[in-house]
């Protein structure tokens, strides 16, 4: 599996346009992206993820084959797929980006593909709508293509259906050729510390989710008014996004998306000062240069100058990526701390050990300091200046003051109920299906005589998006990932592989999709909404909005959406 960030381009954002040129120039998506990846890079994964193996066929194979016999892709990925196989009927589970670019990927590529898009809440597009931040609204351009996709007659979407809730995959899978999981990561990774869980002290997810409409997060009301200074602990783009908004005046979000609710809050904030906290240093922090310098321009907001000790004195000797937020860092604000109503830092080296309170809310965290090991040869004389360089903990402590605290540590999914009735293995631990990297689902055992790993591909299914690889990259590697699991399933597909159901009478696969299920799901007393129904409720929103100079204001309960419908 490749790196998401490492594949980030210097466009923000994919538009429509964007994913026409892509998917129009093989050589230069095969030069830069590496569809057919070498077997020396596949090596440097797997020692990330020992778990999950290399590229696989559909047949059984050891993961420790030597690198000349590791199969790649060996059809023309950028050519449509002819087969006499018939009609190719898939399911997408989730309608967030990787579904939405993994069906504009098939629809490209195979004519007959007919795809049935399923999404537990009425209305689409996922961390898309309730992830990205109101004030990225380029980012957001991608829609355009998914409406192209939904426009298509070979492709229904089913909302407001939550799978493995108000249907089974078990009674799904007779149905379908194969399923494609793309469902995204709805849990947090937690610090595990004494006092994580005191008044005051939120996940970086729910915050985003609650200013951005998500529903689930509509009764988080957070506390901005308790104190001055907030502590967000880790430096990721969601960590910035949560520094920005606490920071940015409530004046310049007014014609955004953000709720009406969170503007409110946002008003009476008395946030003054933000600190983002890592465990590491700067050269090892995890967001981009992009979100640093929009932090560096909020005007009326001062940059606490960081250690200069933690760069090399040349800093023109470092990767290119860490070499310009570094730039972005070192020059820092015209405005300076003491000088300026508002002020944010980053502080590197600490890793929180606990939280406490004084009067049922936050008050203070404290922090153990970290340390690069010392160079053991002339090798590692630099360390500290390493991207993935590790950090041990002293014996030392430091406390920061802290009235309110976002904890931005990662997530991760879960499996969905009925995984194993349909034989989908999930790693919980890494918080993945288990996967072959290029989308496959494959499930794994040891060799009874050689005691060697060996995994198979089970017949029809894939993944794709955070339930594959991980919560980790942005909208473009997010599109990347989903034509490789596009393109493995049309692969396999036009090989004449077996897919779900291949036998024949009553065994086999009935093709018929959606329109088999919903009368079932219809008699538990579940709505299915259409994307005629998305689109009602999308107009509703874009009415609200207009009213109030943005865009849109988005319902925030789904009942209220459901409301629309019958008006």
């Amino acid at each position: 599996m490749y790196h998401p960030r490492r594949l980030q381009k210097s466009t923000p954002y994919i538009c429509a346009s964007c994913t026409r040129r892509l998917a129009s120039a093989p050589a230069r998506i095969s030069r830069n992206y590496a569809l057919i990846r070498p077997a020396s890079f596949l090596g440097s994964v797997q020692s990330r993820r020992s778990s999950i193996p290399p590229q696989l066929s559909s047949s059984t194979i050891s993961p420790n084959l030597p690198s000349s016999t590791i199969p790649h892709l060996t059809c023309n990925a950028y050519s449509t797929a002819t087969t006499s196989r018939g009609r190719l009927r898939v399911a997408i589970i989730g309608s967030g980006p990787a579904g939405f670019y993994t069906a504009h990927r098939l629809m490209n590529k195979n004519p007959d593909v007919v795809i049935d898009m399923y999404e537990q809440l009425p209305v689409p597009y996922g961390l898309v709508r309730f992830g990205v931040a109101p004030d990225h609204p380029e980012v957001k351009n991608c829609q355009d293509t998914f409406e192209e996709v939904a426009q298509s007659p070979r492709f229904s979407y089913i909302g407001n259906v939550r799978v493995g809730y108000d249907i089974e995959l078990s009674k799904m899978a007779p149905h379908y050729n194969a399923i494609l999981f793309s469902y995204g990561a709805s849990e947090d990774n937690k610090l595990d510390i004494p006092g994580e869980d005191v008044p005051g002290v939120y996940s970086a997810r729910s915050f985003v989710g609650w200013y951005n409409g998500l529903p689930q997060f509509q009764a988080l009301k957070p506390q901005l008014q308790a104190g001055e200074q907030a502590v967000v602990i880790g430096q990721g783009n969601v960590a910035l996004d949560v520094a920005r908004i606490l920071l940015t005046p409530v004046d310049s979000l007014r014609n955004t998306d953000i709720t009406e609710h969170a503007l409110q809050t946002l008003s009476e904030s008395k946030i003054r000062s933000v600190r983002v906290v890592g465990r590491r240093g700067p050269i090892q922090a995890a967001f981009t240069v992009k979100e640093a310098r929009e932090l560096m321009h909020i005007p009326p907001v001062a940059f606490e100058p960081i250690d200069r000790s933690l760069y090399p004195s040349d800093i023109k000797k470092l990767p290119r990526i860490q070499r310009r937020i570094a730039e972005v860092l070192l020059k820092g604000t015209e405005a300076a701390v003491g000088h300026s109503p508002k002020s944010w830092a980053l502080d590197f080296l600490k890793a929180p050990k606990s939280m406490h309170a004084d009067a049922g809310h936050l008050s203070s965290i404290t922090f153990t300091k970290q340390e690069f090991p010392l160079a053991i040869n002339q090798d590692l004389a630099y360390l500290p200046f390493n991207p993935m360089a590790i950090v041990r903990p002293t014996d030392q402590e430091t406390t920061l003051e802290a009235s309110v605290a976002f904890r931005s540590v990662g997530y991760k999914s879960t499996p969905l109920p009925g995984f194993s009735d349909i034989g989908v293995p999930f790693d919980k631990w890494k918080g993945i299906i288990q996967n072959d990297l290029e989308g496959r689902v494959v499930i794994g055992r040891t060799h009874p005589i050689s005691q060697e790993s060996v995994y198979r591909h089970v017949s029809g299914l894939y993944c794709a998006g955070w339930a594959k690889r991980g919560p980790t990259g942005v909208i473009a590697s997010t599109m990347h990932d989903a034509f490789v699991s596009a393109d493995v399933i049309t692969q396999d597909w036009v090989a004449g592989k077996p897919f779900l159901n291949q036998m024949a009478g009553e065994n086999g696969s009935t093709g018929l999709g959606w329109e088999a299920l919903k009368k079932g799901v219809d008699s538990r007393g579940v709505r299915p909404l259409s994307w005629a129904d998305w689109k009602t409720i999308d107009m509703a929103e874009r009415a609200r909005g207009k009213s109030k100079g943005k865009e849109r204001e988005k319902f925030a309960s789904v009942e209220q959406m459901l409301k629309v419908l019958d008006a």
